[in-house]
């Protein structure tokens, strides 16, 4: 059996959990088939590196010295912005990516992709906290923020800290196939493909504050109430502003339309009811048929109500 060449970029405060992932699994695969994979960390100058938890890891390579692996994958962590602006570092980065079968990144690790030019005109992701950031900082990246991660080519980009796992595993079904994938997703107790994507992630996490007292009012009782009458007309009368006008300040303060945040809401409220198995989730989270609920929970979320509430329900 041919063994793949993996090296792990690390750098300090890098997140120990973005190495650590992506690591378990090629050596699960590796466990599994009786060989396949070669996992090795690189750091500049070869050393160790302290991660953001104050875990230390020593490196196997110094990136200066080391060859272009099969798999080349990048942390990310707290520490991505120093990492990206270290040109000696990104020099390394492109050295060893331009002649690797694939490219890797996870979470902030995009960053450094991006910086590098791996990422120039491809589809990425990152953690959803840095999507905006990475758009920004990197116009000619077609930032994809509702994905767990993303395949474009010869590089692949991860979500948040977990999602190593997904990708990692995706790289592995790609070169041994869905059956040793799924054993090692099994072993580990995660999803082989996770259903939704990190559109999961509470409405309440991803709307910026609001400077108008009414505006904010409004959307605490939306929260509260959300089977409530929040209709565009109903709720531009209580602001005492005309439907047009409202719907222009709503969007502009909150960042989505009246309409989707109102749906998002009460999505966000239903998840909450099925993962602790509460029943009339329909009429106590305003949907006003199971239909509309099971559209809305496709459009936010990827999947029906009820496969969402067969793989999140609590046990107890």
């Amino acid at each position: 059996m041919i063994t793949q060449e993996v090296v792990v970029v690390v750098y300090d405060d890098a997140q120990l959990l973005d190495v650590a992932g992506p690591v378990e699994v090629f050596d699960a695969a590796t466990r599994f088939l009786g060989g396949g994979y070669r996992v090795r960390l690189a750091s500049a100058g070869g050393g160790q590196v302290r991660t953001s938890s104050g875990v230390r890891l020593t490196a196997d390579l110094d990136l200066a010295t080391a060859d272009p692996p099969d798999t080349l994958v990048v942390a990310g962590g707290w520490g991505y912005t120093d990492a990206a602006g270290d040109a000696e570092l990104i020099a390394h980065l492109r050295r060893l990516a331009s002649g690797a079968c694939r490219t890797v990144s996870v979470c902030t690790g995009a960053f450094l992709l991006a910086e590098a030019g791996l990422l120039r005109d491809r589809r990425a992701t990152t953690h959803w906290a840095f999507c905006d950031r990475l758009a920004e900082s990197y116009p000619d990246v077609a930032v994809q923020p509702d994905s767990i991660y993303v395949h474009d080519g010869p590089v692949l980009t991860a979500a948040g800290v977990t999602s190593g796992i997904d990708v990692s595993l995706a790289v592995v079904e790609q070169d041994h196939g869905a059956d040793l994938a799924r054993l090692i997703a099994k072993a580990m107790v995660v999803f082989l493909r996770r259903p939704g994507g990190q559109s999961q992630f509470s409405v309440w996490n991803g709307t910026r504050p609001v400077r108008d007292q009414a505006l904010d009012d409004l959307l605490a009782d939306i929260a509260a109430q959300p089977a409530g009458d929040f209709s565009v007309p109903a709720m531009a009368r209580r602001l005492s502003m005309s439907t047009r006008h409202f719907s222009r300040t709503f969007t502009r303060e909150v960042g989505v339309s009246p309409g989707r945040y109102v749906e998002r809401a009460r999505v966000e409220a239903a998840r909450s009811l099925l993962e602790t198995g509460q029943d009339g989730v329909v009429r106590r989270c305003g949907f006003g048929s199971a239909e509309t609920m099971r559209r809305a929970f496709l459009r936010e979320l990827g999947v029906p109500p009820t496969a969402y509430r067969n793989r999140f329900r609590t046990a107890i």
